[in-house]
């Protein structure tokens, strides 16, 4: 009897370890007992890193791993299984390969959504039914980017290099600073006749505030209400003597249209003149 109890206690234990077994490899294998799985494809250009089983992740949150790699001429395509029936996620979404920590560790895959945000009611009509226009769906692909690293950033540095050396960058740099540094001096020598000619120009300038400061006077002047009544005064005795001498010339020229009067002037003046010749032999 205690023979038997011991030998169904053995075979329960062996029984226990391999059931416990068997669900840490269906776990690490990501199967999950009762739950809706769904499959999905990614293409990258260069999938450095990745591995079949690498983890995938949304927002920090595994919902799969990669269950296939397959390597094209141009391309290498992955099948990822994703074990979360519940995940909607908003067209265009990408897969990107980053590091499983800052410091390093194992490389897998992250889905980033770029689509707008759904709405509740979005969201609970999305789960009956699945737009592929509008969410990603069972059978879709989607396109992958890969991980940055310092082979990749070399290999841009390098190809940069090569189209600088290819289009004299670099010379035409050094030219452009050559040019530079002649306009430069130029400049300077521009700068330095300019002062030149201001110290020159001063004395003008201040011949011209003075003239300026005169002028102000006299415009000063000009508004003093004395002064514009000496105006005044002046310029109308200035038209009364105009006024009498233009008189004065029309009289004389009266005075000469009389022929009577030119002719007795005329005979006066030859006895005057015989006078004269008489006493002053």
């Amino acid at each position: 009897m205690r023979r038997s109890l011991r030998d169904a206690f053995v075979g329960f234990s062996l029984l226990g370890g391999l059931v416990v077994f068997s669900g840490s490899m269906l776990w690490l294998r990501d199967v999950r007992i009762g739950s809706k799985t769904w499959e999905i494809s990614a293409n990258f250009k260069d999938a450095s890193g990745l591995a079949q089983m690498s983890p995938v992740t949304y927002r920090g949150i595994i919902v799969g791993s990669v269950q296939k790699i397959k390597f094209t001429q141009s391309t290498v395509e992955t099948k990822l299984k994703l074990n979360k029936d519940n995940l909607i996620l908003p067209k265009p979404v990408i897969a990107k390969i980053v590091r499983s920590s800052v410091l390093g560790g194992d490389a897998q895959l992250s889905l980033i959504s770029l689509g707008k945000s759904l709405t509740r009611d979005e969201l609970i009509e999305f789960k009956k039914n699945c737009p592929n226009e509008r969410i990603l769906c069972d059978g879709d692909s989607i396109q992958g980017k890969q991980m940055a690293s310092i082979s990749s950033l070399t290999e841009g540095v390098n190809t940069i290099i090569d189209q600088a050396d290819r289009e004299a960058i670099v010379k035409k740099l050094s030219e452009s600073i050559t040019q530079f540094d002649k306009t430069q001096a130029n400049l300077d020598e521009l700068i330095l006749f300019s002062k030149s000619e201001l110290i020159r120009a001063k004395p003008i300038i201040s011949e011209l505030k003075e003239a300026s400061m005169h002028l102000n006077n006299i415009l000063a002047s000009f508004n003093n209400p004395e002064t514009l009544k000496d105006i005044k005064e002046i310029t109308s005795t200035s038209s009364s003597i105009t006024k009498k001498i233009d008189q004065i010339s029309s009289d004389m020229g009266n005075m000469m249209e009389d022929k009577e009067l030119v002719e007795a002037l005329k005979r006066v003046t030859i006895g005057l003149g015989k006078l004269f010749d008489e006493i002053y032999p």
